[in-house]
């Protein structure tokens, strides 16, 4: 069954919909949905948008127009249905909708499509008998709801899954309860092997690794250390050692690649026409003259330091001078001065040395190592220093090359220092080794004698095979329970493929014939299935609609709602459906529909659904009272374990689902609407935002009401100012305001200025407090009676 819309976001008018912060009853308990949900909300509240969730549980697809589409429908022992789980379910759901009928009832859209035929079991005596005897051997499902026992098969299945639902506990509880001591043993935290390394060695132990260490110390060649070795290696464990020193990366230094791009800048010449040969002489005047072209470009007109005029002649001559070819290398040569200086930064983190890592032996000679890598790192850091001084030569006298001696790549140097401390580290980690190796040895001999020891406090050998016989009987059970599915799975196979044999699509138009004669006496309007051939010759079946003969056209919007609901209820009878209690969803069945019609819908439904009892669960929704008031008369719609009800409201481009209020579902009339929000405008708080809806209503709200009630107070043919008159007595402030309120606040008309000011809720409230006094005053019965229809109990209302 389907428990809950446990979310919905981003899918129409839900956003954001959280089932268990919504749905919860006087007592705070989260409601879930029960065997019959009964939905009412107006048009364009979101019913559709529902039933569209739970049939793309039924056909594993949701229209591709939702953005970003977020829900979770509970399923009773399945996992969540969600956008990216629609079908896992495997449950049979039937869903009316207009999406139903766009997908089966085409014709209705458009007159030159067909309506999707279907086949339902035809009739032949022998072939059903036969299937009723494989029925009455397969039996039926246990449904305690339903209070049906299971029979049959499904009865062997009981029993068998009961049987290996036993053994598998206490397979599961034996096993578990070893596991427990194993995983204690191995892993707690302090007394776990784990948490003795410096005894036993493994830091990583864990419970697999016992098993290994358990299996060696079963074998009958092992022997257990003795109490005075046990002594002898804890002595030897008491010898401290280094740990393994790491390996320091091999330093990679290109030196080389460096030099030759700094050679091939500072070398670099520069084409010298078109240049100004002052300064091209003069690096410092061409720096100079460089900035001042910087200051002045698009900025001045004159010089700011002579104060003469700058001629575009002069301008075009600086151009020529400071071309693209001289910015370019200037580029160049300050990227790579950036980069060796980089390098200059990075040297000093190179093979950088710890002798703390050392035994003390090695301290004097990590001593010299270190002072060569200094000495080394200054090497190369002059030769590093003398590049970027020859880039900045280079920059500062741009126009003109420059000589450049290749520097000689020392970061060999650096290299050998390398060697030296590998050697180093080598020697140190050898000469741990020799204690290390007896140590380990000591630690896992250590390790065996206390699992030893274990295994013979817990008896391991006796415990393990107990174990190992209650999994062979849950292993046992659990294939006997497999046969009988098995066994079930081949009988229902053979009882649809005798189904088959009896498909007929002609008696599913005849269904559908049969619900719109004896329900609804439209015999002039059939549906015919008619016989074709396809693209290879085979048998094609296609429904048509028929009228007097004739192929319809021009369906009537009522004529189009009650064939596409016949349609529906028929095909809970096709080949796919029938036996299989589905969960069915029906949605606003009554579009168009007069109140005949409506009627003969609830007992199409009554009648071939709830009769039958032929279902899972079955929500129904509208937004027509009286189709709400018919409902209620279905078998168990007012019991409230087995039904429901829910209110799905809109406000702005927001809905919600609620449950129903008692006076709609106990009553379903507007007068007790109208006295709800009455009474409501009487009790609200002045100040308070969200209850402005009460106010800016409450004119039509009572204007109605007054109507109604006053009409049945005083039913003669006088006007409705002297009703209010009589009926509020010596009260001339409440009929004079009523009578206002009625008047200027339930009509525009003739006052649209009144529209352009804000509501005067302190006189709504009043008005309100008025007609509820009066009528308490008048006829306290008929006052406690409306109370209870809203749900308000007299003591609460006090």
């Amino acid at each position: 069954m389907i428990k809950k819309f446990k979310s919905i976001n981003n899918l129409a008018v839900f956003q954001n919909f959280d089932w268990d912060s919504t749905m919860r009853d006087s007592g705070n308990n989260v409601v879930l949905f029960k065997l019959i949900n009964i939905f009412y909300g107006r048009n364009y509240s979101g019913k559709t948008t529902l039933s569209r969730i739970v049939r793309a549980l039924e056909t594993g697809n949701l229209s591709d127009k939702y953005e970003n589409p977020e829900f979770e429908v509970s399923i009773t022992d399945v996992a969540d249905g969600t956008p990216t789980n629609l079908t896992a379910h495997g449950k049979k759901i039937r869903v009316f909708n207009e999406d139903f009928v766009k997908a089966n009832l085409r014709f209705i859209v458009n007159p030159d499509e067909s309506i999707a035929p279907f086949a339902i079991i035809g009739g032949n005596a022998t072939i059903e008998a036969e299937i009723q005897a494989l029925k009455n051997e397969l039996g039926v499902k246990e449904n305690p709801e339903e209070e049906i026992d299971a029979t049959g098969f499904y009865l062997e299945l009981k029993n068998a899954s009961l049987r290996a639902t036993t053994a598998l506990q206490a397979y599961q509880t034996a096993n578990n309860s070893l596991n427990d001591q194993l995983r204690y043993k191995a892993t707690n935290n302090p007394n776990g092997i784990k948490y003795k390394s410096d005894k036993f060695g493994d830091q990583n132990y864990n419970i697999t690794k016992l098993l290994s260490d358990v299996k060696t110390v079963s074998d009958t060649s092992f022997q257990p250390l003795t109490d005075q070795e046990v002594t002898a290696k804890l002595n030897l464990l008491n010898e401290s050692t280094n740990a393994n020193i790491p390996e320091i990366e091999k330093p990679t230094f290109d030196l080389n690649t460096l030099n030759r791009k700094a050679k091939e800048l500072v070398t670099k010449s520069i084409s010298n026409s078109n240049k100004i040969e002052q300064l091209l002489k003069d690096a410092i005047l061409n720096r100079w003259v460089k900035e001042g072209r910087q200051l002045h470009k698009d900025k001045l007109e004159k010089c700011s330091f002579c104060g003469n005029d700058i001629s575009q002649e002069r301008w075009n001559a600086l151009e020529s001078h400071f071309d693209e070819e001289s910015e370019k290398l200037e580029k160049e040569i300050d990227s790579l001065i950036s980069e060796t200086e980089n390098s200059i930064r990075k040297i000093e983190t190179i093979l950088v040395i710890d002798k703390n890592l050392f035994y003390s032996k090695f301290h004097s000679d990590l001593d010299t190592l270190i002072e060569e890598r200094e000495q080394a790192i200054d090497v190369l850091k002059s030769d590093l220093n003398t590049i970027k001084e020859k880039l900045v030569e280079r920059k500062d006298d741009l126009l003109n090359s420059k000589s450049y001696n290749d520097v000689t790549d020392n970061s060999k140097l650096l290299e050998d220092c390398w060697k030296k401390y590998e050697t180093f580290r080598t020697e140190a980690n050898e000469y741990s080794s020799s204690l290390e190796t007896e140590q380990t040895k000591a630690k896992k001999l250590l390790r065996l004698r206390e699992v030893s020891d274990f295994t013979t406090d817990i008896q391991f050998s006796t415990v393990k095979a107990r174990v190992q016989s209650l999994k062979d009987t849950s292993d046992a059970e659990t294939q006997s329970k497999n046969d009988v599915e098995e066994k079930i799975k081949r009988q229902i196979a053979q009882i649809e493929a005798k189904e088959r044999l009896m498909n007929d699509e002609e008696k599913g138009a005849i269904k559908v014939n049969e619900y719109l004669n004896n329900f609804f006496g439209h015999d002039f309007l059939t549906l015919q299935a008619l016989e074709d051939t396809d693209e290879f010759g085979g048998k094609k079946i296609k429904f048509e609609i028929v009228r007097n003969g004739n192929k319809a056209h021009h369906l009537s919007e009522g004529e189009s709602s009650l064939i596409a609901f016949c349609y529906f209820m028929a095909k809970l009878e096709d080949v796919e459906t029938k036996g299989s209690k589905p969960i069915i969803w029906i949605d606003d069945p009554i579009s168009s529909l007069d109140s005949n019609h409506i009627f003969f819908v609830y007992s199409l439904i009554n009648a071939e659904i709830f009769t039958s009892q032929e279902y899972e669960q079955i929500f129904i929704s509208t937004h027509n009272l009286d189709f709400l008031k018919y409902l209620k008369r279905l078998p168990s719609a007012l019991n409230k374990n087995h039904c429901n009800y829910f209110l799905i409201s809109r406000e702005n481009e927001i809905s919600k689902i609620t449950l129903m209020p008692r006076y709609l579902k106990d009553y379903v009339t507007e007068f007790n609407f109208l006295f709800h929000q009455i009474y409501q405008c009487s009790i609200a708080e002045t100040d308070d935002e969200n209850q402005h809806n009460l106010y800016y209503n409450f004119g039509n709200n009572t204007r109605k009401f007054l109507e109604a009630f006053l009409y049945y107070k005083y039913p003669n043919t006088i006007k409705q100012v002297d009703k209010l008159t009589k009926f509020f007595g010596n009260n001339r402030q409440a009929s004079i305001m009523t009578d206002r309120i009625n008047n200027e606040f339930s009509h525009l008309e003739g006052l649209f200025e009144r529209s352009m000011t804000p509501i005067d809720i302190p006189e709504m409230k009043k008005t309100a407090e008025f007609i509820l006094d009066k009528i308490k005053e008048k006829d306290n019965e008929q006052y406690e009676a409306l109370l209870s229809s809203i749900g308000i109990e007299i003591q609460d209302e006090e």
